[in-house]
């Protein structure tokens, strides 16, 4: 960095008597001090006229002068050179003169007769004034500096407060204001804007490279949005971007958001998804458009990106009830354990049509909760029938999932889907043993006579074995003793049953129990709940 030689500070001397200007002025070594001499004049009049041109530092001046005396000039220098460090010459008889130059805002006096002496002491506590100052203001003007380069930052900053917390109107005021955002401070609309797929696309990617990409995108959303109407856009997260707008129309914004997806779309490799607030008049009511903006965007769970969801199209629809069938949920785990692959999907695909056929659609984060539930009884119902070991690769799938940030419907459907596919074939391929052949068509016949009592002896006739041997066969393929497994079955067509609302009475006929007590009690010591509590528990009535 170049050494900078610093300025000399000027000086002005005003007297009416020459040997006097010319004594101070030529006299004592101004260069040695940093100080050099502007000027001279002999009046007030003719003084105010050079201060004027050439701007010194400090001025030394006579109180009493022709034209204009010491008090006028003070008062006049100070008007358009208030930084001007004022030294009044001025005789004792003068000491009121120079008292009242003081109040006007000069700097000090020194009394006639004076020495040279005094009159450089004067000067020189004038430039070190000068040169205290002139550092002040060189720091304020760093300050300065640093703040408008970060304004930027500090513009984001604020918004990025204003979308999370509502402000008082004054506060906003001032700060709009201080920060200089290029927006009207009423009417306004927020929307948020999501690079789609932006884990899979960029995860691997440098990070200059997804710079460059966060770049181009905010660059060609900012010049959408110039070229229609008022707004800013900052970013709030890797692949996210909040827009602020003037405008009242929510059609409007929806179409700017449009535009902004379409342009997206054609001017780089990406494709976003955006969700539209409602209008707010006011800078503190910006979170409720920006919470709005962020209901309507989670709506992208049903697409797959690339569109503009608004607000205003969910809002003044009323909330369908929520139509989750538990009776298809069993109807879907029963094919599943079956090793049915074209029920269990078909079931599946029927849970979810029947919950995109609301409208509006169900909230996004109720159906997701429904996707994993289902995800985890796919587990649970194969942790049944396979070891720990071979089941847990399905659930690290289904934690993958639903560990990464915004997963779509698609996404959960796939997975489900898979997951069936993947339980059924293992299913599958334990039926092709023989062994589980036998045990397959032991537990078909029980599934299919269990209105009758069901003994041992009964199914081992069935399927051509002796009793022993098929109760040990039964106990190694299934895992569970015969009776057990009966009990079990017999106590799942139960519930199933009482969940279609059929009488306790009716069932414990139905599934060969000659005692509605003893049908209680067992099924109580299955479940931990009587019939009527389960009842309660899966139907909310009696």
């Amino acid at each position: 960095m170049a050494y900078r030689v610093p300025r000399l500070l000027k000086i002005c001397v005003i007297d009416d008597i020459r040997s006097v200007v010319d004594m101070i002025a030529r006299k004592p070594d101004w260069q040695k001090h940093g100080i050099e001499v502007a000027g001279t004049a002999l009046d007030g009049e003719e003084g105010l006229q050079m201060i004027r041109g050439c701007m010194p530092d400090i001025v030394l001046t006579d109180i009493r002068m022709p034209r204009m005396d010491g008090l006028e000039m003070t008062r006049a220098i100070l008007e358009f050179a208030p930084q001007c460090k004022i030294i009044i010459l001025s005789a004792y008889s003068e000491f009121s003169y120079a008292q009242q130059a003081i109040r006007l805002g000069a700097m000090d006096f020194v009394k006639k007769p004076f020495s040279l002496e005094e009159i450089v002491n004067v000067v020189l506590k004038a430039k070190a004034i000068c040169l205290q100052e002139r550092e002040e203001q060189e720091k304020i003007r760093e300050m300065e500096a640093k703040i408008k380069e970060s304004l930027p930052i500090l513009r984001q900053e604020y918004l990025t407060f204003l979308m999370q917390h509502q402000t008082t109107e004054h506060s906003a005021k001032s700060r709009w204001e201080y920060l200089g955002i290029p927006l009207n401070q009423e009417n306004f609309i927020v929307f948020i804007a999501e690079i789609d797929h932006f884990a899979e696309k960029f995860g691997s990617q440098p990070v200059q490279e997804i710079e460059l990409v966060r770049f181009i995108l905010q660059n060609i959303l900012e010049e959408t949005i110039r070229s229609r109407t008022r707004g800013i856009i900052f970013r709030e997260a890797t692949n996210r971007y909040v827009c602020v707008m003037n405008g009242e129309d929510p059609g409007t914004a929806e179409q700017i958001a449009e535009a902004c997806c379409t342009n997206i779309s054609r001017y780089s490799r990406c494709t976003i998804s955006i969700g539209t607030g409602l209008c707010v008049s006011t800078v503190h009511e910006l979170a409720d458009s920006y919470a709005q903006a962020l209901s309507a965007l989670a709506y992208h769970f049903y697409t797959d990106g690339n569109a503009v969801y608004s607000y205003s199209s969910i809002v003044h629809k009323p909330r369908s009830v929520n139509n989750y069938s538990v009776a298809a949920e069993q109807e879907f785990l029963f094919a599943l354990r079956s090793g049915n692959r074209d029920k269990s999907q078909q079931v599946l695909q029927h849970i979810f049509d029947e919950l995109l056929q609301l409208d509006p659609l169900p909230e996004p984060q109720y159906v997701e909760n429904i996707g994993y539930e289902l995800a985890f009884k796919i587990s649970r119902v194969m942790l049944e029938l396979f070891p720990y070991e071979k089941v847990q690769p399905l659930e690290q799938q289904v934690n993958w999932l639903r560990n990464r940030h915004s997963p779509s419907l698609q996404e959960i459907r796939t997975l489900l889907e898979g997951l069936c596919a993947e339980g059924c074939r293992w299913i599958e391929e334990e039926r092709s043993m023989e062994s589980t052949l036998i045990i397959h068509r032991a537990k078909a016949y029980i599934c299919a006579n269990l209105h009758t009592s069901l003994t041992l002896e009964q199914v081992a006739k069935q399927i051509n074995l002796s009793q022993g041997y098929f109760s040990n066969l039964f106990k190694k393929v299934a895992g569970i003793s015969f009776q057990q497994f009966v009990t079990h079955e017999k106590m799942e067509k139960a519930k199933s049953m009482l969940i279609e609302g059929m009488q306790v009475q009716e069932i414990a006929i139905e599934l060969g129990y000659e005692h509605r007590r003893y049908f209680s009690e067992v099924f109580k010591k299955s479940t931990d709940m009587t019939p009527s509590e389960f009842k309660i528990s899966y139907l909310g009535k009696g």
